[in-house]
């Protein structure tokens, strides 16, 4: 068992990070809450359904046939199955690899490459979820192997990691002179270009640059600023902006933008 196991890898940005893997006990607790809001909401629509059932098994019968009571119950139970791996799609795609359980153990999925999961790796990672809890066959891939995968894992090139490696309040600080910029950025840069998988490497750098050395965080955020003007279509930064204050800036405009 690999308890705390840490995973150090370099994005496509050539961003150096390391994470600490969540183990079974954490992945655990996360599923006995998740289970535990997803049976609350199906017992809630169960009552709902079964009320309709009611009122409508007995017309559809006389209007459809005999089989119509066997109809709606194999809608009911597609709808049970559509709204187990929803949930986790949803909750993970949207909120950043995280659901209500994630959330609140402070674990998250991401990429094997360090980027924020999507739509695809969600529905992989939801669709092989009762394969993985048949026989226990995930806790045992979990327990086991070196980054801790299970089988939806494995598929959708996906992590768990501990979403509290990083101290955001204390790391991640903005200048006055890139709170000002911004402003001017949203007018003169075509944010709309920007992916949140590029927002999401720019975030990484600015809550860790601190613990990088001089020449590496220099090299590093001067690449990164190219790379982003490349992605907005910003050839020349205006005046005597630095690299850092530049990535500051795309990271406020890039909030706003989303709000």
């Amino acid at each position: 068992m690999h308890l705390f196991n840490r995973i150090k890898f370099t994005t496509p940005e050539s961003v150096e990070i390391e994470f600490t893997l969540a183990g079974i006990g954490s992945r655990a607790l996360v599923l006995m809450i998740d289970y535990l809001i997803l049976a609350f909401t199906l017992v809630i629509l169960a009552l709902i359904w079964s009320f309709i059932f009611q009122q409508i098994t007995d017309l559809g019968v006389s209007i459809f046939g005999s089989n119509f009571g066997l109809w709606l119950i194999a809608i009911s139970l597609l709808s049970f199955f559509f709204i187990y791996t929803g949930y986790f799609v949803l909750f993970e795609t949207l909120w950043q690899g995280q659901t209500p359980g994630k959330r609140i153990a402070k674990i998250r999925v991401m990429r094997d490459d360090g980027r924020p999961v999507g739509l695809q790796q969600s529905a992989l990672r939801a669709l092989l979820r009762p394969l993985d809890e048949s026989l226990f066959i995930g806790a045992f891939l979990i327990t086991f192997s070196n980054r801790e995968k299970r089988l939806g894992d494995l598929a959708a090139e996906t992590i768990v990691i501990r979403a509290e490696t990083v101290d955001k309040s204390s790391s991640l600080t903005i200048s006055e002179a890139a709170k000002s910029f911004h402003i001017q950025l949203q007018r003169i840069a075509n944010l709309s270009s920007l992916l949140h998988d590029n927002f999401a490497i720019i975030r990484e750098y600015l809550l860790r640059r601190n613990g990088m050395s001089t020449k590496a965080k220099i090299a590093l955020s001067l690449k990164l600023t190219q790379q982003v003007q490349s992605i907005i279509n910003l050839e020349i930064l205006p005046g005597n902006i630095a690299s850092d204050i530049f990535l500051e800036a795309v990271y406020l405009a890039y909030q706003n933008s989303e709000l």
